[in-house]
């Protein structure tokens, strides 16, 4: 559905509070009167007298590396034409807004009052101290051109004219895709473009760096076709001039496999387009209104592969889907420019997601759950989070290996995290997990395969090797999603309770002895085993799989009570307990016990506090702990802060190396100012607490949903604490991440209780 832009409503969202979209925001504390000497005079003389010694260190002490300006002149901004530098200024903010939101690069954007393009040029070239890049917007051709060329030829930092080459390199991605779906070469078609401007020409010339022939393609403008016959053509015009004998759009467009459209709207009629070849290609971008209108192109063929700008149709090339990434990828190196390979890199990464399954969070942010990679999604779509890790490591080696790059990446999967911190998904503890997960995958079995959330985290796990995975559930209904939604889990066991008599026979008779004196029979084992969290716990008892994984679609304690019965609790462990893992802007935090226990006495806090610390320890986090009460330190007498404080004193007894106290409130648990002015003498005091015990399970279930929503944090977990071997109990719902997150923990689970050792990653459970 389209989105109604009210002219009343975007004015006041660009005025209300504070007008306009962007502000500067310190980096380093000024609190005190020692931190504005070293920002300011006298210290900040340090860094500039190292700089002044030695230019590339502007890169260590300042900003530039991660800077890039946004400048244009105004000539044509949107589709608004010529309005001036001042009206573009909201144009200009809005890019810095994505450069930030998108790939963590900051911008200052810069409205410049000039239009005779040297004096233009000679203006951001004196500005290249200040920046690590330079993206030109809204930049009228022919002149873009010449703006674009000659500053990168003068200046040693990327500058890149968006307009053109954004439009070129996600085009180019989806025409690669387009391609490859009607089984044409990119060297035979026929391409007509209409349009001639900056983003037309750099399309047309990104498209015959990919193969394209020259002699293949006819560019038309508002006069009609580009050709030998006409003459004062500008210099960039000339370059496609056709020889074909062919006047008019209508002439060329007869028998083109592919038309791009960067004009005007409504240009294209239903004739034009049943004048093509099979399988036709449009890409109608001219926005807000295209070239012909979705519907009518659609209704004309049914062979048609159409792309537009608009992002209530199918195949959207917009320009967010590059720019923030190329340039992330080129500061990251400091390359000198941004060459023809790392465009090419972009467009072929590009080209590649979107083959790619598809996150969930993508699927449920455009309401579509059946995005697959076909006629309706070529290129990948813009709130995608794996574009920038996607992306970026691609520039960034292609401007390595083409020469233009001043410093190297070694550690790529460094790399990968940083990107993701970049842009505030600080998936870093997450990130080492999956990594030592792949190292050595495991068997994991999954009691819920009916579920297609299962399937698709399954795909993944499959496809970056964090696990094998085993489907557990009625074969036929399993198979048939797998085609339905076009997964490739072939490589996947699926195991049919109702298909392995001798198994369930099997496993019955061992639960049988367990339970035979609680009043179980062998033919009430028998049934149970043809259930399917039995079933999944016996695979783990029995060695036929490492780890289990269920809770998507039941509640938490039928799921955990098989487990329980079969499995068991660790040696020397009373109850277990289920930990979150929180983590937002200002960390990682640890909360427990969020899910099992429901009033826990004083000495059962101790055991609860006591697996919390070893599994805040499994994430290679050492454990800083606060028993959470509605007191501090006995300001206020009660049930809780009596059990609290009691739970801490048996704690240090058994426990006295671990950083423990209480009883606490939350917010004086995490805040150090609070406690070093208030309570010095709290364990606490100096680096605040990471890890909280709440005396009930109502507070911490509670609180850990609050935080979530309100709080916006992201939530990995239940972590399960002190079962025997490793299952994992998914909360109700949990999404295709947060299923994939918790194999991975299940399979570093499973290493580490197989080969029962120490390593960098986390220490032993």
């Amino acid at each position: 559905m389209a989105i109604k832009i009210r002219k009343q409503d975007a004015l006041n969202y660009h005025s209300q509070n504070q007008p306009g979209k962007i502000e500067v925001v310190p980096t380093k504390s000024l609190s005190s009167q020692l931190d504005l000497a070293l920002a300011y005079s006298p210290g900040v003389a340090e860094p500039c007298k190292e700089i002044a010694a030695n230019k590339d260190d502007v890169y260590k002490y300042t900003s530039k590396g991660n800077l890039v300006g946004v400048i244009s002149n105004g000539t044509a901004v949107l589709g608004l034409g010529n309005i001036g530098a001042d009206a573009s200024k909201p144009v200009m903010e809005g890019k810095g807004v994505l450069f930030k939101k998108f790939a963590g690069i900051d911008v200052f954007d810069i409205e410049i009052d000039e239009e005779d393009p040297d004096k233009f040029i000679e203006i951001v070239k004196s500005l290249e101290p200040t920046f690590g890049g330079i993206n030109l917007e809204d930049i009228k051709a022919p002149e873009s051109f010449k703006i674009e060329q000659t500053l990168r030829e003068k200046m040693s930092i990327p500058v890149m004219h968006d307009d053109q080459h954004g439009t070129a390199i996600i085009s180019a991605a989806a025409l690669l895709n387009a391609l490859e779906l009607v089984k044409k070469k990119i060297g035979d078609i026929q391409i007509v473009v209409n349009g001639a401007g900056a983003a037309a020409v750099a399309c047309t010339k990104i498209y015959i760096a990919l193969g394209a022939k020259r002699e293949n393609i006819v560019m038309c403008d508002s006069k009609g076709v580009i050709n030998k016959k006409r003459t004062n053509l500008d210099a960039s015009k000339a370059e496609f001039a056709t020889n074909r004998d062919v006047d008019t759009l209508q002439d060329a467009i007869k028998g083109a496999d592919f038309f791009l459209g960067l004009s005007v709207a409504d240009i294209l009629t239903p004739e034009d387009i049943n004048a093509m070849a099979n399988n036709p290609i449009v890409f109608a971008l001219a926005n807000p209104s295209p070239e012909i209108s979705y519907e009518t192109a659609m209704q004309t063929r049914e062979d048609i592969i159409m792309a537009t700008g608009r992002s209530d149709h199918p195949n959207q090339v917009n320009n967010v889907l590059g720019f923030p990434y190329i340039f992330r990828g080129a500061l990251d190196v400091r390359a000198t420019a941004i060459n023809e390979e790392m465009k090419l890199a972009a467009v072929r990464s590009l080209a590649e997601l979107a083959k790619e399954p598809v996150p969930e969070m993508v699927s449920k942010a455009y309401g579509d759950s059946k995005i697959i990679f076909g006629k309706d999604y070529l290129i990948p779509k813009p709130l995608d989070p794996r574009l920038i890790t996607t992306i970026s490591p691609a520039v960034a080696k292609a401007a390595i290996e083409s020469g233009v790059a001043r410093i190297e990446i070694t550690d790529w999967e460094k790399y990968h995290i940083e990107l993701q911190q970049r842009i505030g998904i600080d998936e870093k503890l997450m990130s080492r997990v999956i990594s030592r997960a792949k190292k050595d995958p495991k068997r994991v079995v999954f009691a819920e395969a009916h579920d297609l959330k299962i399937l698709k985290a399954a795909q993944i796990i499959q496809d970056e090797k964090i696990g094998f995975p085993i489907l557990l559930g009625k074969r036929l209904i399993i198979e048939e999603m797998i085609k339905e939604h076009k997964l490739e889990l072939s490589e996947c066991k699926i195991i049919d309770t109702y298909e392995e008599d001798e198994m369930v026979n099997k496993f019955a008779k061992s639960y049988y002895e367990k339970r035979k004196r609680k009043g179980v029979t062998l033919y009430e084992a028998t049934k149970l085993m043809r259930e399917r969290n039995m079933f999944g716990c016996m695979l783990v008892e029995h060695n036929e799989a490492d780890a289990l994984i269920s809770g998507l679609t039941k509640d938490y304690p039928k799921t955990i009570l098989p487990a329980l019965q079969i499995i068991g609790m660790e040696k020397d462990i009373k109850r277990v307990a289920g930990m979150y893992i929180i983590s937002n802007k200002k960390g990682t935090f640890f909360f427990s016990d969020t899910t099992v226990n429901v009033n826990p006495t004083a000495e059962e806090l101790v055991d609860i506090i006591g697996m919390t610390a070893r599994g805040v320890r499994f994430f290679g986090i050492e454990p800083r702990v606060a028993v959470l009460s509605y007191s501090n330190f006995g300001s206020s007498k009660g049930e809780v802060p009596t059990k609290a404080q009691r739970a801490v004193r048996l704690t240090k007894e058994k426990f006295p190396d671990l950083v423990i106290d209480g009883d606490i409130q939350a917010n004086v648990a995490l805040s150090t100012q609070i406690q070093q002015e208030n309570y010095p003498f709290s364990e606490l005091a100096e680096n605040g607490a990471n890890t909280l015990i709440f005396p009930n399970l109502a507070s911490g279930n509670i609180a850990y949903k609050l935080v979530m929503e309100i709080g916006g944090a992201e939530a990995i977990g239940p972590v399960l604490l002190g079962m025997k071997r490793p299952v994992h109990i998914l909360q109700l719902g949990s999404s295709i991440r947060e299923i994939i997150n918790m194999t991975a923990i299940a399979v570093v689970d499973a290493q580490l209780y197989q080969k029962n050792l120490e390593d960098d990653l986390v220490p032993q459970r």
